[in-house]
């Protein structure tokens, strides 16, 4: 007999029986989603929540008071979403709201809930179309594309800003590309040894800097701490991709 839809919370105890939504079902990503799981245990402690829909889909919300948050962003007493994504045969059923729902009992007490978007629907980041339908509104932004959108519940309380490293967009100095990553995301691992090999063809250095704490994500040269890719220094993307999608953004910089 199939079990009924609920949304179930992930701690400590239930982490290994459970796992994270996203990559299980790849052998390519199983390293990404062991690092993921590490990294999301030494979390819990901080105040960190990850709830899913109890099904082999990505459809779950990743959030934690915004103190902890791995990302360039001041926010005192709000909740930082880290991750929401919906997708496959689930979309479109309401639990999109479900899980935000969940997220505002959590923010009782809180100024409120932030999170970062794009200025569009963009990869690895929630469509700010569905923030605003909620109520979310943008309170700052950061180069090229980032969005901070934030949903109030104590309005005269102080709106979150990105912090000046993030709105500089550039990174330390370095003739060639520089992927710095973290392990927020299971996707990560895999696809900076893809992109390292693919980005040989262009005879220019790669360098990649995973970050390991929270102080160095909170310090971030870009708005998203996830993955994010410069270029002599300067920003070019947050997104991971193919080989054929990075020869379209290197030919369309003109690097």
């Amino acid at each position: 007999m199939t079990a009924p839809l609920n949304i179930i919370n992930i701690t400590k105890e239930n982490l290994s029986e459970e796992g994270i939504c996203c990559a299980f079902s790849d052998k390519k990503h199983v390293e990404g989603v062991r690092l993921k799981e590490e990294w999301l245990a030494a979390r819990f402690d901080e105040g960190f929540r990850y709830k899913k829909l109890n099904v082999r889909g990505k459809v779950f919300i990743e959030y934690v008071p915004a103190e902890y948050a791995w990302s360039p962003i001041d926010a005192p007493n709000y909740l930082f979403i880290h991750c929401f994504w919906v997708s496959g045969r689930y979309k479109g059923q309401g639990w999109g709201k479900k899980l935000l729902d969940d997220c505002l009992k959590d923010a009782e007490g809180k100024d409120g809930i932030v999170v970062v978007t794009g200025k569009k629907d963009m990869g690895f980041m929630t469509d700010p179309k569905f923030f605003r339908k909620y109520g979310f509104e943008i309170c700052d932004t950061a180069p090229p594309y980032f969005q901070l959108m934030v949903k109030r519940l104590n309005p005269s309380a102080p709106l979150p800003r990105f912090r000046e490293s993030a709105k500089r967009a550039a990174c330390e100095p370095f003739e060639g590309f520089t992927m710095i990553y973290s392990d927020l995301c299971p996707f990560t691992t895999h696809w900076v040894e893809q992109m390292k090999e693919f980005m040989a063809k262009y005879q220019r250095p790669v360098r990649t800097i995973r970050l390991t704490t929270r102080e160095q994500a909170q310090n971030m040269p870009s708005a998203f701490a996830i993955f994010s890719l410069f270029f002599d220094g300067k920003f070019l993307t947050h997104e991971m991709m193919h080989e054929s999608k990075f020869d379209k953004l290197y030919a369309a910089a003109n690097l």
